[in-house]
C-alpha cells in the first residue's frame, strides 16, 4: 500500500517517478489563463486567515458544502471565518474521489507544509497555524507567487479596464510577469440588450470616442485592444455556450446595433448574428498583432435561478452543457483560415464527449506555419482532474500531436491553485511511464522527458509572444 500524497503520488512505477522528478517537478510555470485579482497582484497584500484565501470566492468547494448539507451562511453568509473553515473541514473527509480531496492536501502541503489530514478533529490547529503563516512577509501574495516557481501569469480582463495595476506590477523588481488578457464578452452581449446599450455608453467614455453607430463601436474596441497591446498583452480569451458563425452582411450588423441603441427588441437571430459579427472582428484584430486566441466553449452557467437572484453569478451554480459544436467552430476557423488571418489559437472543451470532435477540429486548420498552432486546450474546469485530464491527454494523443500541447493553466481565482500544474505534470509523466512499461514506447527516457518538459513548459514559452 502506498502512503497517501507522498512524493511519489499518482506515479505508478519508477519510470514514471523518473520522468516526473528529472525532467518535471523542477520547471517554472506559465500561467497563460487565469482570473487572480490584478489590484491583490499589485498591492501585494497579506490574507487574513485561511479563509479569506482558500474559501472566498471557490465554487468549486462551495458545490461540495452544499452537497455535505451546510447551509448557505456558513458557504456565502455571514458566519465568521472559522466557522466556515469548520464546516469545510467536515466537508472534506466525504470528498474522496473528488478532485478536491487531492487539491485540498497537495495545497496544505505545498504552500503550508502542513501533511496531517484535514477533518473536524485537525480542523483548528491546521486553520491557526495556516493563519498564523499568512501573517509573515513569506505569504504575500507575490512571495506566494514565487515560492510555486510561477513565470508568467495572464489575467483575465474587461476590456473597459485601465490596466492600472498591470502597470505598477510592471514597475516592481520581481521575477514574475503578469499580463493582461482581452475578454470581450460583455461587448457581444446581445442577449441583454440593455446591459449591452450601458457597457457601448462606458466603451465610449473610455476610449474618448463617440459611438454614434457600429463602426464607430468597432473604432472604440480596437482602440481598448491596442491599449491592451500597449500595456503587453498578447492573449484574448472569450468564455462562450458556442462558437457563433452566423452568415451576415455588414448592412444587417449596423440595423441591430442601432437597434441595440434605440432599445428595441432583438429577434434570436439577430442575437446570433451580431454575436458572429463581433467574435469575427475580435479575431481579425488578434491575427493582425500576432496574439493567441483561446475560446472555452460549452458552458451553461447560472443554472439556479433562485441562487443566481440571491447571490449571484460565478457561485456555483454552473454545469457542463451539451451545445453542438463542430459546424459552427468549423464555419468560424474557416472563415479566418480562408484568407490567412487566423491567429494562433487554443479550444478549451467542457463536454467530455466532444473531445475528439475539438482534437480532430484542431487538426483541420494547423498549416505548418507554427508548431501546434491550432491547440485543443488542457482539460478546464470540470475536467481539470485525474480522469478529465487524462481522456484529453489520451484524446491529443490518438488524433493530433501531444507532443505540441503547450501545457496546463490554472483559471483559478485562487492564489492556492498552482499544485494543479503538479498535478497535470504527474498524470502526463506517469500515462507515458506506462506505455513505456507495457512496450509501447521505447524505453529513451531521454526523449520522452524532453517532451515532457516541452508540454510543461517549453511548448508554452515558444508558442506565447511575452516579452
Amino acid at each position: 500500500m502506498k502512503p497517501f500524497l507522498d512524493k511519489n503520488f499518482l506515479l505508478q512505477s519508477a519510470t514514471a517517478e523518473r520522468l516526473y522528478h528529472d525532467y518535471a517537478a523542477g520547471l517554472p510555470i506559465i500561467d497563460y489563463h487565469c482570473h487572480l485579482d490584478p489590484a491583490q497582484i499589485a498591492g501585494n497584500i497579506s490574507f487574513a486567515n485561511l479563509t479569506e484565501i482558500w474559501l472566498k470566492g471557490d465554487h468549486y468547494k462551495w458545490r461540495a458544502m452544499r452537497a455535505n448539507g451546510v447551509n448557505e451562511q456558513y458557504i456565502t453568509g455571514t458566519k465568521t471565518n472559522f466557522e466556515k473553515f469548520e464546516h469545510w473541514a467536515a466537508t472534506v473527509p466525504y470528498t474522496l474521489r473528488n478532485p478536491l480531496y487531492h487539491w485540498t492536501h497537495l495545497e496544505l502541503q505545498r504552500y503550508f507544509d502542513v501533511h496531517d489530514i484535514l477533518s473536524p478533529k485537525t480542523a483548528k490547529a491546521i486553520y491557526d497555524d495556516c493563519t498564523a503563516k499568512l501573517q509573515t512577509p513569506a505569504y504575500t501574495v507575490q512571495n506566494i507567487i514565487t515560492k510555486m516557481n510561477v513565470e508568467v501569469i495572464c489575467t483575465t480582463d474587461d476590456p473597459i479596464d485601465n490596466l492600472e495595476y498591470h502597470q505598477q506590477i510592471k514597475q516592481v523588481n520581481w521575477n514574475t510577469k503578469v499580463y493582461p488578457a482581452f475578454r470581450p464578452d460583455k461587448a457581444m452581449n446581445a442577449d441583454d440588450p440593455k446591459a449591452l446599450n450601458e457597457y457601448i455608453n462606458k466603451v465610449e467614455a473610455v476610449s474618448n470616442t463617440s459611438i454614434g453607430n457600429y463602426q464607430d463601436y468597432l473604432t472604440a474596441l480596437k482602440k481598448r485592444h491596442d491599449y491592451f497591446a500597449e500595456n503587453g498583452c498578447t492573449v484574448s480569451d472569450h468564455g462562450l455556450e458556442q462558437i457563433y458563425a452566423e452568415d451576415y452582411t455588414e448592412a444587417e450588423i449596423t440595423a441591430i446595433f442601432n437597434k441595440i441603441r434605440y432599445n428595441v427588441p432583438l429577434q434570436a437571430i439577430e442575437k446570433l448574428k451580431f454575436k458572429s459579427a463581433m467574435l469575427y472582428e475580435f479575431a481579425i484584430w488578434d491575427h493582425e498583432k500576432n496574439w493567441v486566441q483561446q475560446y472555452h466553449l460549452g458552458a451553461l452557467r447560472n443554472n439556479n435561478e433562485r441562487a443566481f437572484r440571491e447571490i449571484g453569478p460565478d457561485t456555483g451554480y454552473d454545469s457542463i452543457g451539451d451545445f453542438t459544436q463542430a459546424q459552427a467552430l468549423s464555419r468560424f476557423l474557416n472563415r479566418l483560415d480562408s484568407t490567412n488571418q487566423l491567429a494562433k489559437t487554443i479550444l478549451y472543451n467542457l463536454n467530455p464527449s466532444d473531445n475528439e470532435l475539438f482534437a480532430t477540429m484542431a487538426g483541420n486548420y494547423n498549416d505548418g506555419t507554427v508548431a501546434g498552432k491550432i491547440q485543443f486546450g488542457s482539460a478546464w474546469w470540470f475536467l481539470d482532474q485525474k480522469d478529465g485530464m487524462t481522456k484529453q491527454i489520451n484524446s491529443l494523443s490518438s488524433m493530433g500531436l501531444l507532443s505540441k500541447l503547450v501545457g496546463m493553466l490554472t483559471d483559478s481565482r485562487s492564489f492556492l491553485s498552482y499544485p494543479r500544474h503538479e498535478y497535470f505534470r504527474r498524470l502526463l509523466c506517469n500515462l507515458l511511464a506506462e506505455d513505456i512499461e507495457k512496450g509501447e514506447l521505447p524505453a529513451d527516457l531521454e526523449w520522452t522527458g524532453k517532451i515532457v518538459q516541452d508540454i510543461c513548459y517549453y511548448n508554452a514559452k515558444n508558442y506565447f509572444s511575452f516579452k
